[in-house]
């Protein structure tokens, strides 16, 4: 029986130590999380030329995999979720990047596709679903860079029963956060100061996951953040 294969997309990098020019990639632990719950990860290139993804392209390609994982990265661009100004803390937006994610979580909630969505992951299929978000938490005094802090969970939630637990401490990066939760989601879960931590949308035919937190910096450590991986594959695996 062949491994689970979850569609991770890459993100676009300007320069690495490893390779000579510009480089597509995905975090090592975000790889090695998904490895060790069992699944095969698999890099998609992002294509959408000029900014607009093909969603039959979208679609065909997105069929082959039995789950997806929505990685964390820059910021979504604020056009995207009816802002019409950016605030000038709005960093690293790539309009291909923004269209090829957003496409793929449509079609993923269209399929019934198995999804994990993890920070910007979060924040793009809340855009998808036709929420919006804040495009900045107040600055350095406020925003969940290099934080680890308690979130509680609804009890019985999907997330909650992922993780087998009703708090979690967790290691946050971002300065952004979701405003209008979209059509559909549910909030399940919030830091101590109020912050929406996680969303989950009830009418998803197959495994719905979006955290605000990045369980893959602690996965390896924490029994806890490996479940939320380990839901994903296995909710795969029985797709």
């Amino acid at each position: 029986m062949r491994s689970p294969l979850i569609a991770i997309p890459a993100r676009f990098s300007a320069t690495t130590s490893a390779l000579r020019y510009a480089a597509e990639v995905n975090a090592r632990a975000l790889i090695e999380a998904v490895w060790r719950a069992g699944g095969e990860p698999a890099t998609l290139h992002p294509h959408a030329p000029g900014g607009i993804a093909d969603p039959a392209e979208v679609a065909s390609r997105l069929a082959r995999f039995d789950g997806l994982l929505l990685p964390g990265g820059g910021d979504l661009a604020p056009h995207r979720y009816g802002a019409e100004h950016a605030h000038e803390a709005v960093y690293d937006v790539d309009d291909e990047q923004d269209a090829f994610d957003l496409e793929l979580a449509r079609q993923a909630l269209a399929s019934g596709l198995p999804l994990l969505a993890v920070c910007r992951g979060l924040q793009v299929v809340n855009t998808a679903l036709g929420g919006t978000l804040h495009q900045d938490m107040g600055g350095p005094d406020r925003e969940h860079r290099h934080v680890r802090h308690p979130v509680a969970l609804t009890p019985d939630s999907a997330l909650a029963r992922a993780t087998r637990t009703d708090k979690v401490e967790a290691s946050c990066y971002h300065h952004q956060q979701v405003d209008r939760p979209g059509e559909g989601l549910h909030i399940t879960a919030r830091a101590t100061d109020g912050t929406i931590e996680a969303l989950e949308l009830p009418t998803h035919d197959g495994l719905f996951l979006a955290v605000q937190w990045h369980p893959e910096d602690t996965a390896h450590e924490d029994p806890v953040q490996q479940r939320v991986f380990g839901a994903l594959v296995e909710a795969s695996a029985r797709r």
